[in-house]
């Protein structure tokens, strides 16, 4: 549970990224300008995810552990602040 519940909100957020890659090349806005970071993006969270399951393979468990946190642990803040902003309904003025 400590390994499987952070790698698949990692895997969601890989699958969000290339979702909008996708959609970003179908309608144009994924061009020769930009195509280097979507690559080190997409590079990136492939190695994220598969780092942290070879390292989990490996026998290597709290260098996995810290890999799949590092990108779970802020996708977690940002959707308690997410909750919090819909839950307390906050005056903006």
């Amino acid at each position: 549970m400590k390994f499987w519940f952070p790698l698949a909100i990692d895997a969601v957020i890989a699958a969000i990224a290339v979702f909008f890659f996708f959609a970003g090349l179908a309608d144009g806005s994924v061009s020769s300008f930009n195509i280097e970071l979507w690559g080190c993006i997409l590079l990136g969270l492939g190695s994220l995810l598969g780092g942290s399951l070879w390292f989990r393979a490996k026998g290597q468990r709290g260098i996995a552990l810290v890999l799949v946190w590092l990108l779970a642990a802020p996708a977690l803040l940002g959707v308690l602040l997410l909750l919090a902003i819909l839950i307390s309904n906050p005056r903006w003025n």
